[in-house]
C-alpha cells in the first residue's frame, strides 16, 4: 500500500511575507496612493513633454483666462477724476494713457498711482475701479502758500516745502506772500510764522529773504529791512512791531533794523537822514 501525500495548509514563506507586508500601513499607503500617483505623474510627464501637447494645453488656458476677463462685466470704459484742478487733470490723462474699453485686469493700479503721485501738484491719490466700468482717480492736490523766486524763477511751494508748480509771473498769484534765497524752501512753516507775525505791518511787507541759508530778512517797502537772528526769529520781529507801534520806528527815515544780536538792536539810518543828522550836530556845535 503506497502513502499518501499530505496537503500542508500552511502558507509558503513568501506568501508569508507578502501577507505581512499588506498588514503594514506604510506599505498600504504606498500601494493606495503612492503607486497610481506615480503611474500618473509619469504618464503625465511624458505627455507634456511632447511640444504639441504643451503649446495645446497653454493654448487652452490662455483662451479662457481671455473669455473671462474679457466679459462685459470686467470692462473699464470711462475714466473719472475727482480733486483735480482742470491743469492738473490733463496731466494726468497725459501720463495714464488708456485706450478704453479695457479689462480691470489689465490696469496696474498701483503703478498708475506712483505715476499721478510723482506729479509735483499732486499730494496723494486713490484708484479703483467702481460700479459701471469707471476708473476713477481721487485726487487730492497740493495746496501752495508761497512764492519761492529762485534762480530758476518763481515757483508755488506747499506748507512743507514741495514745488507745485512754476510761476511764469508774480501778478497770477497775487495773494501768495514771496520768499527768496538759498534755503527758503526749507524752512517755508517757519516762513509762515513770521508773516502770521507781521501781520500788523499790513501792505507794508514784501517778502521774506534767506540770508547765507541761516536766518531771514523781512523785507519792506521804501527799501526797509529787519534783519532777524537766527535764533528765535519770530520773537525778534514782535520786538520789532511792538518798537514800531511805540514811537513810528519804520515811518522815519530808516534803512535797516537789525535785531541779530538781542542785547544790542541797531538801527541804520538813510543817507539823507546821516546828512541831515549830521548838519544838525554842526549846527549845535557852532551855537555853542
Amino acid at each position: 500500500m503506497s502513502q499518501m501525500t499530505r496537503f500542508d495548509p500552511a502558507p509558503s514563506r513568501l506568501k508569508y511575507r507578502i501577507d505581512r507586508m499588506m498588514l503594514t500601513p506604510v506599505y498600504r499607503l504606498l500601494l493606495r496612493i503612492g503607486l497610481p500617483f506615480a503611474l500618473t505623474f509619469g504618464a503625465a510627464t511624458w505627455w507634456f513633454s511632447v511640444e504639441g501637447n504643451r503649446e495645446a494645453v497653454l493654448l487652452a488656458i490662455s483662451d479662457a483666462r481671455a473669455a473671462v476677463e474679457q466679459r462685459p462685466e470686467f470692462m473699464v470704459k470711462l475714466m473719472a477724476i475727482d480733486g483735480a484742478s482742470d491743469g492738473v487733470a490733463e496731466d494726468i490723462r497725459e501720463i495714464v494713457p488708456l485706450d478704453f474699453p479695457v479689462s480691470s485686469f489689465d490696469l496696474e493700479l498701483d503703478t498708475m498711482r506712483e505715476a499721478i503721485t510723482g506729479l509735483d501738484a499732486v499730494k496723494n491719490a486713490t484708484l479703483f475701479v467702481r460700479q459701471g466700468g469707471i476708473l476713477q482717480i481721487d485726487v487730492i492736490e497740493r495746496e501752495p502758500v508761497v512764492l519761492w523766486r529762485n534762480p530758476k524763477g518763481l515757483e508755488l511751494l506747499d506748507r512743507d516745502g514741495v514745488m507745485t508748480g512754476p510761476v511764469e509771473r508774480r501778478a497770477d498769484h497775487p495773494n501768495l506772500p514771496v520768499i527768496a534765497g538759498t534755503g527758503a524752501d526749507v524752512h517755508v512753516r517757519q516762513a509762515l510764522r513770521l508773516l502770521s507775525a507781521a501781520g500788523p505791518l499790513g501792505d507794508r511787507i514784501r517778502g521774506l529773504e534767506r540770508i547765507g541759508e541761516r536766518r531771514w530778512d523781512v523785507v519792506l517797502d521804501r527799501g526797509q529791512r529787519i534783519l532777524l537772528p537766527e535764533d528765535g526769529p519770530v520773537r525778534a520781529l514782535e520786538r520789532a512791531i511792538a518798537m514800531d507801534q511805540a514811537v513810528d520806528m519804520l515811518g522815519r527815515d530808516v534803512v535797516a533794523v537789525d535785531l541779530r544780536l538781542a542785547e544790542r538792536p541797531t538801527i541804520r539810518l538813510s543817507q539823507y537822514a546821516l546828512e541831515e543828522l549830521r548838519r544838525i550836530r554842526e549846527i549845535e556845535v557852532g551855537d555853542r
